[in-house]
């Protein structure tokens, strides 16, 4: 017989309890601050569409952390920037 790997919220130690908490609170933290960010931005200062950002940040960290490091333009990145 198969032995039972998944643990119920009550069986877990309160380490990971604390430990699930804290990494659900940062996913949704980086959500939310991706959203908006995207909806305050200017489409000019985003590489691509937004709507396409919008969804990407509803992925888990890859999503938002994507957007934050890929999706916005950088500050003096334009056309007359000095390398």
């Amino acid at each position: 017989m198969a032995k039972k790997t998944k643990k119920t919220w009550k069986e877990m130690p309160p380490a990971a309890r604390v430990g699930f908490v804290v990494v659900g609170i940062a996913q949704v933290s980086l959500m939310l601050a991706a959203q908006w960010d995207i909806s305050k931005r200017p489409a000019d200062q985003i590489n691509g569409p937004k709507a396409a950002w919008r969804v990407a940040a509803l992925i888990n960290f890859i999503g938002p952390m994507g957007y934050f490091i890929l999706g916005r333009k950088r500050p003096g990145a334009g056309a007359g920037a000095v390398k």
